[in-house]
């Protein structure tokens, strides 16, 4: 095992993938489910760079990870969040591409081969998207695939909002990092890595199980933790919106669809979270004193389409509010 404090020797062979594994505070077995998965993929030891970046648990799970010591590369900060932790891992890694994994997920083997296959037989594709396995073992699955740039991609299809959806060069990087301390960090990251790519291929292949758990910080309802949430979340907005204001025309309208569906998202968890019509209305207010409301004219998706008018007055606005938490709460 190899301490990044105390060993930073670069590797002779760069790897294909690195793999940066994010821990905090979970049990070291659900840790180490992460990291076979990885060494169980069509990688040898060569092709693979594993991080395991503790973001200061309380306890450093280093022995519980004897096993791994010539597999992974073992690097403890002081606690500072998941942004930290994940630019932490950029700072360490060597691999031609990148792949996050959260330490409480993994990797299905069989669709993230399919996906190693497709970056080996190109050495144009920036950007690798694939799906999520809502089970452990997935059912069967389309192996069909999209190739176009980020930006088309942005401009004309959904995306998903969490980083661990992609694997991507290293390189088209460049000084994009995550926000420090912030929640909804991947949807600010996310599209503006997309922006950099001039070619992304898209799959449905799924090669990523995340494992939803109760006591995740995702999931706690505290007032704090829930205004902090939305605050965040309508600061990413801003910033991406005022981001786009510095791009091409085409790149500028690519970040506006995922600018105007984050803030329809955005609106929504309001009315989920704060079950208040003038809580709803307040943040509308501001959102209007930023140039991000109305919602723009367009029928991305038949949602959005829906969500645009009923939104747009207030007696939509009400209607929102009234039914909007006696529906299922979709992931």
């Amino acid at each position: 095992m190899q301490d990044y404090e105390t060993n930073t020797s670069h590797q002779e062979t760069q790897p294909l993938v690195t793999f940066i594994v994010t821990y905090y505070n979970l049990p070291v077995p659900m840790l180490c489910e992460c990291i076979n998965s990885i060494l169980a993929l069509s990688l040898n030891p060569s092709e693979r760079e594993i991080i395991v970046v503790d973001d200061g648990s309380d306890v450093s799970p280093m022995n519980g990870l004897m096993n791994y010591s010539d597999d992974i590369i073992y690097v403890r900060q002081k606690n500072a969040g998941l942004s930290m932790a994940r630019n932490k891992g950029i700072e360490v890694a060597t691999g031609r591409y990148i792949q996050f994994v959260d330490a409480d997920d993994y990797l299905l083997k069989s669709a993230y081969d399919q996906c190693l296959d497709m970056v080996r037989s190109t050495s144009t594709a920036d950007i690798l998207m694939f799906d999520f396995a809502t089970a452990p073992t997935p059912q069967t699955y389309s192996d069909k695939r999209l190739t176009l740039s980020g930006t088309d991609l942005l401009r004309h299809h959904n995306i998903h909002g969490t980083a661990c959806g992609y694997l991507f060069k290293h390189a088209i990087l460049g000084e994009l990092r995550f926000t420090p301390g912030i929640f909804h960090e991947d949807e600010e990251f996310t599209p503006l890595l997309l922006i950099q790519a001039e070619q992304v291929i898209v799959t449905q292949l799924p090669a990523y199980y995340y494992r939803q758990r109760k006591d995740s910080i995702t999931q706690s309802c505290s007032d704090a933790n829930t205004h902090k949430r939305l605050n965040d979340f309508h600061d990413v907005i801003v910033r991406l919106h005022q981001y786009g204001d510095h791009l091409s025309q085409n790149d500028k309208l690519a970040l506006q669809r995922r600018v105007a569906q984050l803030t329809m998202d955005y609106l929504y968890q309001v009315i989920m979270q704060m079950r208040s019509r003038q809580v709803l209305e307040n943040r509308i207010a501001t959102l209007r004193t930023e140039g991000l409301f109305p919602l723009p004219d367009y029928s991305y998706t038949q949602k959005y389409k829906w969500f645009r008018q009923l939104s747009a007055t207030s007696i939509g606005r009400r209607m929102l509010t009234y039914t909007i938490p006696l529906m299922k709460h979709e992931r």
